[in-house]
């Protein structure tokens, strides 16, 4: 169940077994997530059950997280970053509807990563997070400051260009042709 893991009534209501039942499943898996070869563990945090991983392997973690060599950024967190770094502070459904996809796992990723940091509020209905990046992502990218990104031409959508584009075309009507040929 993501970040927020499942409470017990959720739990029951979507395996259609009472408390009791979950509560014995629910030990049995812990259990089973207990043995030195599992990695992860069922923790039972605020009102809910989560999977977590085990705290004995944080170093493990932590390298994964740091070392660069498995550090390599996919097309979809660069493409999150560069919406993020060209119009911070800015919100998850900003970017989302940007990128025209859902983007809260990403940009998640990228905060675990350092490369992103939470900067307050909007004032948007439901007052989502506003995003920024910090300065490991100017370390990342090797740049001394955020006016150092490359600057971006956005071409003028209202421009006469654009317009006479959309109604000029390189291929001509048959009417056209046939008037041309008399």
């Amino acid at each position: 169940m993501g970040d927020e893991g499942i409470d017990l009534k959720s739990l029951c209501e979507i395996m259609g077994i009472n408390e009791t039942e979950a509560k014995d499943l629910l030990m049995q898996l812990k259990k089973s997530y207990e043995d030195d070869s599992r990695g992860l563990r069922i923790s039972y945090l605020g009102d809910a059950f989560k999977l977590t991983t085990k705290q004995e392997h944080k170093e493990y973690y932590e390298k994964l997280v740091v070392n660069p060599g498995t550090n390599k950024l996919s097309q979809a967190a660069l493409e999150t970053l560069a919406i993020i770094a060209y119009n911070q502070p800015i919100t998850n459904p900003e970017v989302s509807e940007i990128r025209g996809v859902a983007s809260g796992q990403l940009i998640r990723k990228l905060v675990a990563k350092g490369l992103l940091k939470e900067a307050g509020k909007s004032d948007m209905p439901g007052r989502p997070n506003l995003y920024r990046t910090t300065s490991e992502f100017l370390d990342y990218f090797g740049l001394a400051t955020i006016e150092d990104l490359p600057k971006v031409e956005l071409k003028d959508e209202n421009s006469e260009t654009s317009e006479t584009d959309l109604f000029t075309s390189i291929y001509k009507d048959n009417e056209e042709v046939e008037d041309n040929e008399d």
